[in-house]
């Protein structure tokens, strides 16, 4: 939950807007984004560890539509009902994690 508070938070103090689309469990849910952009597209972002490191992965590509979005976000609480959606609306697409995206 602080996790998901700070990203909103450093999202809005940058001029974008985030809200938690999903709340999953305290202790044990991973967080995903989706990054809608003002054009009918978004980006998906899933949490991934590359050895030592945490990482962020693009399941759909730089760039899904809606349904597209919905389908995977489905698919992952059919998968694991914990996750945490954080969506994010910023017309550059940034994503405003410490991460690396890959």
């Amino acid at each position: 939950a602080i996790y998901v508070q700070a990203l909103i938070r450093r999202a809005e103090v940058s001029g974008a807007s985030a809200y938690l689309a999903r709340r999953g469990a305290e202790e044990a849910g991973a967080v995903f984004l989706k990054i809608s952009r003002f054009d009918g597209t978004a980006m998906v972002l899933s949490p991934a560890q590359r050895g030592e490191e945490r990482v962020w992965t693009k399941p759909l590509g730089d760039s899904a539509d809606g349904a597209a979005c919905d389908a995977y976000f489905a698919r992952q609480i059919k998968f694991d009902p914990d996750i945490w959606i954080v969506e994010i609306e910023d017309k550059e697409g940034r994503a405003f994690v410490d991460e690396k995206v890959v």
